[in-house]
């Protein structure tokens, strides 16, 4: 009977990896390249192009990139300027134009240029290389790390036998807006040429310049812009941001994919006149903050990344949001927008008051500083308490709808507010154990077991013949949010909502379904349960769910970050997503749950073909420690090391959550 069961359960799992193959199986357009970075090397004149979207603290790009049918250079700049507001000043009120004007050509020994890329390279700029004539082209296009502006930074080299001439030419061209259109008056959107001239170029020698669109308010004085200034500093913070927080896995695709969710997060911060703020983005949200996107999805994560920018834009949010406490517990805005000056409310209670109170708990503790945790404690309290008087009968907590804002259904009473105040609760217990508030600390915990308990009892069901959660009562087809729990550590129906999540009722090539039956889909509900399965130990499963999933996002057709969703905004690159992607990799693959301001536990699901991982400087617990994975003749060991110099290793079973403190 055992040699019979096994030999049933390796078919299955052969024929799982075999319908994943059949279900994933495509061209992939990019390669990685192993110094960093992925590279599109074009073969054909085969039409195609992409978006991608970078930010700085003062402007955001969504540039569109790629060839033509006769395989000339395609790029067009969308650039948005959250800082210049337009009227209505409200969430989408960011000055934003396309600059696809036709700008005068270099001449080559007299002839205009018409560049034939050969090859993209993404590495947290974007890079065009064209090369004709013995002569090599290298555009490199990226936003200003401080300043409204964005640079087309272009090298030419002379790798021929013979002289060039070369002409750049001259250009200044700035347009200006209605004065009643914008909230500060008239703007002015500046385009010019930095570097022109006529130049002899000798073999051997290159030819830098740059073209620079900025914009700025009239009563501020024109910049002089240094490409070689810009792009070094765009340059420092992408270095930074690789050297904090390193994932080595034995699988580079998976390696690389952090590495560039790194960036996506934590370059889409806004220098508001209301202090950082971290924005979606997406041509459409900027200078702003949302519950979810913000303080439930991004803020946890700043602190592992040790991002100074990033902390600082975390407690900013929870101030701003503080700021709407109230008395009578009217609920907090779902958002607060304009540069921190108004407020969109428009779906109701999204069961916002879960997601700020689990998000502000789950940074105080990462961030291991004692006062700030002490001005995050009232929020806290006061966003546990609005859920306590939202408590049904069942002991559930009502809200008016939730973070899809009535897309899909969501009843009276869904999953995921209930389960993030859940998660809330716990990690307000041990939030408040560190402040020293030992009787708090249990109360929160009993609370907590009661919830959870109750969510159990109400959203337990079978749908779709699975014996996992209903979404709201009178729900019957199955939702990609059922992972939450699983987040959680709510395993009491891991097996069959596992099993679920990774039905063709949900899971597709394109990416997770947010209903059973429809054709929509949100990456931050996949990342969920990424992240959860992960948490439930079904790792080798899950991972192979995991590569394909970043396999299509990094070197597919619409690269290099998680995306929102489609149809709805046709895949943008929402930077929290990516903040999402780590947090499956640092809170799932590795399983770090915060318990204290030094202290957290850590569960790391080494997948059965690796025999080691690690993450090295992670910069949460007031820390700079790393944590390695080893497998040796089948033992496992983990090895934690501080930048004090502290070293534990730890004999592992390989099941067995292990408490870790960093003394």
């Amino acid at each position: 009977m055992k040699i019979s069961a096994l030999r049933t359960t390796s078919l299955i799992v052969a024929m799982l990896v075999y319908q994943m193959n059949i279900l994933y199986a495509q061209d992939l357009r990019w390669d990685l390249v192993k110094t960093g970075g992925i590279q599109w090397g074009i073969k054909n004149h085969v039409p195609h192009t992409d978006e991608i979207e970078m930010s700085g603290k003062q402007v955001s790009v969504m540039l569109t990139y790629g060839t033509d049918q006769q395989g000339q250079l395609v790029l067009k700049k969308k650039i948005v300027f959250p800082m210049l507001r337009i009227v209505p000043n409200d969430t989408r009120g960011s000055l934003i134009r396309d600059f696809n004007q036709q700008i005068p050509a270099i001449l080559i020994q007299g002839k205009p240029v018409k560049e034939q890329p050969s090859r993209f390279f993404i590495n947290g700029t974007v890079k065009a290389t064209s090369a004709f004539k013995g002569l090599q082209l290298t555009r490199e296009i990226f936003p200003s790390t401080d300043k409204a502006a964005v640079l087309d930074f272009s090298t030419i080299r002379n790798n021929g036998i013979s002289a060039v001439e070369i002409i750049v030419p001259d250009y200044d061209h700035t347009d200006t807006t209605k004065p009643e259109n914008g909230v500060y008056g008239t703007y002015l959107l500046n385009t010019k040429i930095y570097g022109s001239g006529k130049y002899t170029l000798k073999p051997g020698e290159e030819l830098t310049y740059s073209v620079v669109n900025s914009g700025r308010k009239t009563t501020d004085q024109p910049y002089t812009f240094s490409a070689v200034y810009e792009s070094a500093k765009r340059l420092a913070f992408i270095q930074e941001t690789q050297q904090q927080l390193v994932l080595k896995t034995p699988n580079d695709t998976l390696n690389q994919m952090f590495s560039f969710a790194k960036i996506r997060a934590s370059e889409s911060i806004f220098d508001t006149k209301n202090g950082l703020m971290h924005g979606p983005g997406g041509g459409s949200y900027y200078a702003a903050i949302w519950a979810n996107d913000q303080a439930e999805y991004m803020n946890p994560l700043f602190p592992f990344l040790g991002n100074l920018e990033g902390n600082e834009s975390a407690i900013n949010s929870f101030r701003l949001f503080a700021s709407y406490m109230n008395p009578e517990y009217k609920p907090i805005p779902s958002s607060i927008i304009a540069e921190g000056t108004d407020t969109w409310h428009g779906a109701g209670d999204r069961g916002d008051q879960a997601m700020i109170a689990y998000g502000a708990a789950r940074f105080a503790l990462a961030y291991a500083d004692t006062t700030e945790a002490r001005k995050l404690w009232p929020l806290i309290e006061w966003c546990l308490e609005y859920s306590r008087k939202k408590k049904s009968p069942e002991g559930v907590i009502a809200s008016d709808s939730d973070e899809l804002e009535g897309r899909f259904p969501a009843g009276k009473i869904n999953l995921s507010t209930n389960v993030l105040a859940y998660g809330a609760l716990v990690n307000a217990s041990d939030l408040a154990k560190s402040l020293g508030d030992q009787k708090k600390s249990a109360a929160l915990n009993r609370e907590a077991m009661q919830l959870r308990e109750a969510i159990t009892k109400y959203f337990g069901a079978k749908v779709e013949g699975f014996d996992t959660y209903r979404y709201y009562a009178g729900n019957t087809k199955l939702r990609s949010w059922i992972g939450l729990p699983l987040v959680m550590g709510m395993f009491e129906r891991k097996e069959q909502t596992a099993k679920a999540l990774f039905s063709t009722h949900l899971w597709t090539k394109d990416g997770m379904l947010s209903e059973s039956g429809s054709k929509v889909f949100w990456d931050r509900s996949l990342l969920y349960a990424v992240r959860g399965l992960f948490n439930a130990g079904l790792t080798d499963t899950t991972l192979k769910y995991f590569q394909l999933y970043t396999t299509k996002r990094l070197l597919g057709e619409h690269v290099p970050y998680a995306v929102e969703a489609w149809p709805e905004g046709n895949q943008r690159h929402l930077s929290a997503e990516s903040g999402l992607y780590c947090r499956a990799v640092t809170e799932g693959l590795f399983g770090i749950q915060p318990t204290g301001f030094r202290s957290f536990t850590l569960n790391p699901y080494l997948p059965a073909g690796w025999n080691e991982m690690s993450l090295e400087h992670i910069r949460a617990f007031n820390d700079n420690f790393a944590i390695h994975i080893s497998r040796t003749d089948g033992e496992l060991k983990i090895v934690i090391t501080s930048a004090n110099g502290k070293v534990q290793q730890i004999d592992w079973d390989g099941k067995s959550k292990v408490e870790v403190n960093l003394g």
